[in-house]
């Protein structure tokens, strides 16, 4: 029969692992942080021994729901809004998607027409029922249609800015989003590459702050699981793949690295299909 001190003892322990883990959970997002700040307008990923910068609106946690170790959000979906003071002059307001509770079955299959050719998307509700709900509504919008992406890296090109539009590039490109923000999901914690080719992630400035901003993996890279996996490319691999060979004009180099893609690729229009 177990004795009371040792029913003690192990409370004891058990309240210290908790207390533990809580630690290192906290630490973990502080470190989170830190590279963020760091990076001037977002994460650093480390590829290839280069850190380049995935970025997206600056961070904004204050409502933002808790993700748990698996990036699910804990509880339906948040559209943490960005009050209208700390909106920046490339944030496109086209309300926020109306539902919280989205299909977790099925797929939807999102249809990229780019001055290179068509791309399809393929996104499981399962792994990102918010993200998918997110991108339905905005695509509705014509979020996207007439924009550029705008910054590319060796095996990742970058975009979703709804400001980066017209002729050449802007110091502003990289800032605009909707006026909205939520949690992650899906994170690559153990797969390896977490972002292997093919994959389409979304980009952010910090944990839970996803927008709009988004980037085709076109060849294998080694990021840290940072970012939620949107979906996977299952027709016009090819197509990034030709917009990407010109290069980048070098823009970030060398902190944090990349630059502005040297072909024009425009996203003619963006759109999602109804759950299949």
């Amino acid at each position: 029969m177990t004795s009371t001190r040792e029913r003690q003892r192990a409370a004891a322990r058990a309240r210290l692992e908790k207390e533990m883990a809580q630690r290192a959970a906290a630490a973990k997002k502080r470190r989170q942080l830190q590279a963020s700040i760091g990076a001037g307008a977002g994460l650093l990923l480390v590829v290839v021994l280069t850190v380049w910068g995935v970025t997206s609106l600056g961070d904004d946690e204050t409502e933002t729901p808790q993700a748990t170790d698996d990036g699910q959000a804990s509880a339906g979906c948040v559209w943490n809004e960005i009050p209208a003071e700390q909106r920046s002059p490339t944030v496109k307001d086209v309300g926020v998607p109306t539902t919280t509770t989205p299909p977790s079955t099925g797929t939807q299959l999102m249809t990229l027409d780019t001055s290179f050719g068509e791309v399809q998307v393929t996104m499981n509700l399962a792994d990102v029922p918010c993200t998918a709900a997110s991108f339905s509504h905005l695509a509705s919008q014509g979020f996207w249609d007439n924009t550029k992406c705008h910054r590319m890296f060796p095996g990742m090109l970058q975009c979703g800015d709804p400001s980066a539009t017209g002729e050449g590039y802007r110091d502003s490109d990289g800032t605009g989003g909707p006026s909205y923000q939520f949690a992650n999901e899906n994170l690559p914690v153990d797969d390896r590459p977490a972002y292997p080719a093919g994959v389409v992630a979304m980009a952010n400035s910090g944990p839970d702050t996803n927008g709009s901003q988004f980037f085709f993996i076109y060849q294998d890279v080694e990021l840290s699981p940072d970012y939620t996996v949107l979906g996977q490319v299952t027709e016009g691999l090819d197509v990034i793949q030709e917009a990407t060979e010109a290069g980048h004009d070098g823009a970030f180099d060398p902190s944090p690295g990349g630059g502005h893609p040297n072909s024009d690729i425009v996203i003619n229009s963006l759109t999602v299909s109804e759950p299949q």
